[in-house]
């Protein structure tokens, strides 16, 4: 009895089995790239011997080699090569508000589940004018809270972990403070919490930028920002703080316990899993 012989006497005969091919990507300068191994991520600003030169956001570069699928582009491997006519030097790098090197119209990330908490809106506000890009890159959302009374309860809530890091930024966290107390019930090994020395985050504003040489002084027992109006002649808070936001371009615009306290929160909620 004769067979169909259309497909051959062995189905399972020939390449059946197709090989996942990783696809060639051209390092073009700006585009952000992880390394596959040691988890590096940055953009591309130079070659040098057969090698790429990746900057992270801090502005460290390292020499990575051009191997096939030796990096992650957007969680997925890719292998780079060098474009044509590629400049050997490296690039002179535009910079973000937050001082960090800017990585172009680079899509934001898919949120990660690790985040950064602030105490209220006008915290959040200030975070992303100056800080913005860069968490959108790390794909960190920052979400504010009302006060931190209940500290302890929305970190249990949270259930921090490994790849589940929580940053929290603090107003007015000075020894003997109600805030430090607070914070000292907050004991997770994947929870970072700092701050500033400041009553309110307005205060981390330099005062030369709304026109002051210095915040007014107000009375303990006085509510911060109505005595802080009063002194300055505004009537309403909420015109104020539109003037003080306003008034911040860049890290330059607010005081240095700020920016310390942002950078670490970031590196915090930004370690690769191990």
């Amino acid at each position: 009895m004769g067979g169909d012989r259309r497909y051959g006497d062995d189905v399972l005969a020939g390449n059946w089995r197709r090989r996942r091919v990783v696809p060639e990507v051209d390092a073009e300068p700006d585009l952000v790239v992880e390394d596959a191994d040691s988890g590096f991520c940055g953009a591309v600003v130079g070659f040098e011997s057969g090698a790429v030169t990746l900057e992270d956001r801090h502005g460290r570069r390292r020499h990575f080699p051009l191997v096939p699928a030796g990096f992650l582009l957007d969680g997925q491997p890719v292998t780079l090569r060098r474009p044509p006519r590629a400049p050997t030097a490296p690039l002179q790098r535009q910079r973000t508000a937050s001082g960090s090197v800017a990585v172009g119209q680079r899509p934001a990330r898919v949120a990660q589940a690790s985040r950064i908490w602030v105490e209220g809106v006008h915290d959040a506000a200030l975070i992303e004018r100056i800080w913005g890009d860069d968490l959108r890159v790390e794909g960190v959302v920052v979400e504010p809270l009302d006060g931190i009374d209940g500290l302890a309860a929305a970190v249990a809530g949270f259930a921090p972990g490994p790849q589940r890091r929580l940053g929290v930024l603090v107003d007015h966290l000075v020894p003997g403070s109600k805030e430090s107390r607070v914070v000292a019930t907050v004991t997770s090994p994947y929870v970072l919490v700092t701050g500033h020395p400041y009553v309110d985050v307005w205060q981390a504003v330099r005062p030369d930028r709304i026109g002051l040489r210095q915040w007014p002084r107000i009375p303990p027992g006085q509510p911060w920002k109505e005595g802080v109006c009063a002194a300055v002649g505004v009537a309403d808070p909420a015109q104020l703080w539109r003037r003080i936001l306003s008034s911040v371009h860049s890290y330059q615009d607010v005081e240095t316990p700020l920016i310390n306290a942002m950078e670490r929160l970031i590196d915090f909620v930004t370690v690769p899993p191990q």
